[in-house]
C-alpha cells in the first residue's frame, strides 16, 4: 500500500544510469509516486529492497551480476515485480511471470502517464499491467509450448478450470489484452462486476495475477 502520505514508493532496477535517471524524473513529477531507491543489477535491487520495502520494483531483464528474471523470484517476496525493459522475447517474458512479476511493460510502448497508473493500479491489485508485446509474447509461448501436443478444446479447458460461460468470455477478452474497462464495455458490465468475474477466474485457475492467468488458461503451468 502507499505510504502514510499517500505516496507509492518506487525502486527502478536498470544497469543503465540514464534510464534509471529519466524515469526517476519522470515518476517524481508526479504528485504520489516517490522513488526511493536505485539499482544497476538485481544483486544490488535485493539487498535494497529488503531495506527499503519499495511498493514496486520497476525490474529490467538484461544486467550484469543478477539478471532481472533471476532476481524477479526474490523481489517478489519483498514488492510487487513490474518488469520494465526492451526485451520481448516470449521465453523470457515467461520466465519473468513464472518467478512472481505481476507485469512486463516494454520500453516505448507507454507514456509516463500510463507507467504511473499501472503502478497505482498495481499497489491497488487493480490491474497487472501488460504491453501488447509481452500479451503476445505469453501466447506465443503458450502455442509454442503445446506445438507437438494436441490444441486443447474450449469446452475441456471450461471444464477443467470450471469456468462459467460468463467467466470464459471474460477470460478470453484478457488474453486477447483487453483491460477491465474494455472488458467492462464490450460485455454491457460494470467495471466492478467484471472485477468480481476476474477475481473468481483467479481463484479457479490458481493464479495470482493477470499474466499467469493467460498462461494457466492457455494450458502452460505458471510454476513452469
Amino acid at each position: 500500500m502507499a505510504d502514510v502520505a499517500g505516496r507509492y514508493r518506487v525502486l527502478i532496477v536498470d544497469d543503465n544510469a540514464f534510464i534509471r535517471a529519466g524515469l526517476t524524473s519522470a515518476l517524481e513529477a508526479t504528485d504520489d509516486i516517490e522513488v526511493v531507491g536505485e539499482a544497476g543489477d538485481g544483486h544490488q535491487a535485493q539487498e535494497l529492497a529488503w531495506r527499503l520495502m519499495p511498493d514496486v520494483v520497476l525490474l529490467d531483464v538484461r544486467m550484469p551480476r543478477t539478471d532481472g528474471v533471476s532476481a524477479a523470484a526474490a523481489l517478489s517476496r519483498v514488492s510487487r515485480v513490474i518488469m520494465l525493459t526492451q526485451v520481448e522475447e516470449p521465453e523470457v517474458v515467461l520466465s519473468a511471470v513464472r518467478n512472481g512479476a505481476v507485469g512486463y511493460l516494454v520500453h516505448n510502448t507507454f507514456t509516463v502517464d500510463e507507467l504511473a497508473e499501472a503502478i497505482r493500479n498495481t499497489v491497488r491489485h487493480r490491474a497487472h499491467p501488460l504491453s501488447h508485446a509481452a500479451s503476445a509474447a505469453l501466447i506465443d509461448a503458450a502455442r509454442t509450448d503445446r506445438a507437438a501436443a494436441p490444441a486443447a478444446d474450449p469446452a475441456e479447458r471450461r471444464a477443467r478450470f470450471g469456468l462459467s460461460a460468463r467467466e470464459v468470455q471474460v477470460m478470453d477478452l484478457i488474453v486477447r489484452g483487453h483491460a477491465n474497462q474494455d472488458i467492462a464495455a464490450k460485455l454491457f458490465l460494470t467495471e466492478k462486476t467484471v472485477k468480481n468475474y476476474i477475481n473468481r477466474i483467479y481463484a479457479k485457475l490458481g493464479a495470482p495475477n493477470r499474466a499467469t492467468a493467460i498462461v494457466t488458461w492457455l494450458g502452460m503451468s505458471p510454476q513452469g
